[in-house]
Parts: structure tokens; sequence; C-alpha cells
């Protein structure tokens, strides 16, 4: 039985826009910074902990977390592109079982626009990195981690509006589908 429908992507959505390609693309390089930090503290590097500030991270447990954590949120930034790409429109064939498929675009507006809301709501302290004390960095350290990680502020944002593009677009294609 085969459960595949065509794997050409909606001929009748719309190209993206050049800003939500870049928007989209950025996503992954403001989560860089901070995931590359966590990976020099997974290899040994105290990253601007005093070294008694750095003992809790060498624990096997804790560098196991911080390379997750590094990897999956690069994951999920990385899953951004798709709402510019073919990929978000039509899964692709090497997927089991679903391969092939056409995406509802409903399916990936949803969560993406949760995601964005829940992005933009767990970094929106990070700007005031510099108001909390930090008693086990290093006073360099303290302003290296503060730097590395604001560029999560626009992970959220960057998200949100990704979303509302490819919601844009696919809504358009919807309603000349619907007229013709």
């Amino acid at each position: 039985m085969n459960f595949h429908v065509p794997s050409s992507p909606t001929k009748s959505a719309p190209t993206p826009a050049r800003w939500a390609v870049w928007a989209a693309h950025l996503t992954t390089l403001v989560v860089l910074p901070s995931g590359l930090w966590r990976i020099a503290m997974v290899l040994g590097f105290p990253a601007g902990y005093t070294a008694a500030g750095f003992v809790p991270y060498e624990t096997l447990g804790s560098k196991a977390w911080m390379l997750t954590l590094s990897v999956l949120c690069e994951l999920v930034a990385f899953l951004t592109i798709g709402l510019v790409r073919p990929w978000g429109e039509v899964i692709p064939r090497w997927i089991p079982l679903v391969g092939g498929r056409r995406v509802r675009p409903m399916a990936v507006v949803v969560p993406a626009a949760l995601g964005a809301v829940v992005l933009t709501a767990l970094w929106a302290n990070v700007p005031w990195w510099w108001t909390y004390p930090h008693p086990d960095m290093t006073s360099t350290g303290h302003l290296l981690v503060g730097v590395l990680y604001q560029p999560l502020v626009l992970w959220g944002p960057l998200t949100a509006a990704v979303t509302i593009s490819y919601y844009r677009r696919h809504r358009a294609a919807q309603r000349r589908a619907s007229t013709a």
C-alpha cells in the first residue's frame, strides 16, 4: 500500500520573502554563542566561572545536560528553517511512513507560534543579566556570559515573524485554491 502523495512542494504557495529566509537562518545563529559557551564548559574550560563555581559543572550529569541542551536548542532553532523551505510543506521522502506527504499548514503554525511565545517568555529577562548577582563567576566571565546570551532574546520574535510569514503565504494559497 502506497502512503505517499506527490513529493513536490505546494505549487500555489508563494515563495517566502527574502527577509523571512534571512530571519529563519538567523535563528540558528542567535542560539550558537550560548551553545558554544556550554560546549566549552563540557570540554573542561571554566568559561567565566571561578574554580569553586565551576565544580558543579564538572560532573558527568552536568556535562551531559549542557551538551544535550546545546544540541537540542540548535535543532529546535533549525526547525524554523522549515518554515521557508520545501520540507516545511512536504515531509521529506526519507522519513519512514510519512515521507512525501503534504504538511497541513496549521500543523506547522500552531506549534511554531506556541514555541515563539515560550521562547520569548523564556529569554525575556536576559537583557537584565548584569543586574543579577553571580558570585560564582569572575567579573570577566559575568560580562562574557551576558554578551553570549543576549542574542537569545531574538529567538522567539524571529520565530514568530517567520511563522506569521509562513501562515500568510499558505493562507493566500488556500484562498486562491478555493476560488479556482
